[in-house]
């Protein structure tokens, strides 16, 4: 599996991200945060596609080994997703913090009772908010990841909110949003935020087409505000 591979992969599986990495202009940062989002759909995946939580926490740990190999220089094992994030990780010298954050936030998924507001909240700053995070950082190493963080935390609470997956959302989602705006993000960074575009429409379960996203993107990124 290649770049490209890899590029449809998160094409398919992760649409609203996908749609903000198009406005990355430097190719080789674009395919390095497109490396970011496919780790963050293999650790989501663990506790799908486990029949029962010990096998997923048994994916997770898996996913815990590979940041080792990276982080120690260790020869990485030859899995796409890995070695497209070791690639990242060296050239930008990502921290460990946010990425091993990434795996812990997944745990909750493997205990299938519904998550509290608190829960829900914690969770999504865990995954999709570090996810945020590690790419601004990526995408400029000096951006503060506070406002990086809560907008993706926004946006995986107005996804579940959407998807009628959790307790009601939607002012936590509107919080999440307005911490995310307390902070500026720069132009650089933008596209690593610019999905949260889409947190108020879903946290009132409205459906976006593609076109509408296009267009909510557009005027984000032009505005460089969510």
């Amino acid at each position: 599996m290649n770049y490209d591979d890899l590029d449809a992969l998160i094409r398919r599986v992760d649409p609203d991200r996908w749609l903000s990495s198009r406005f990355i202009a430097d190719e080789s940062a674009r395919v390095d945060v497109i490396a970011l989002y496919a780790f963050d759909h293999e650790l989501a995946r663990a506790p799908k596609v486990a029949s029962e939580p010990l096998l997923g926490e048994i994916r997770l740990t898996w996913w815990g080994e590979v940041l080792e190999e990276i982080f120690e220089g260790r020869p990485v094992r030859r899995h796409p997703t890995a070695e497209a994030l070791a690639r990242a990780v060296r050239r930008h010298d990502l921290p460990r913090a946010p990425l091993e954050a990434m795996i812990q936030g997944r745990y909750r998924e493997l205990d299938r009772a519904p998550m509290s507001t608190a829960e829900a909240i914690a969770w999504a700053e865990a995954t999709a908010g570090q996810a945020a995070a590690a790419a601004a950082r990526l995408l400029d190493p000096v951006q503060d990841p506070a406002a990086p963080r809560a907008a993706g935390q926004a946006w995986a609470l107005s996804v579940m909110e959407r998807n009628g997956a959790g307790p009601h959302l939607t002012e936590a989602v509107a919080l999440a949003l307005k911490d995310a705006r307390s902070a500026p993000v720069s132009p650089a960074a933008f596209p690593a935020v610019a999905h949260a575009a889409f947190a108020r429409a879903y946290a009132d379960r409205k459906e976006l087409s593609d076109l509408g996203k296009r267009i909510r993107l557009t005027w984000a990124v032009a505005r460089g505000h969510i």
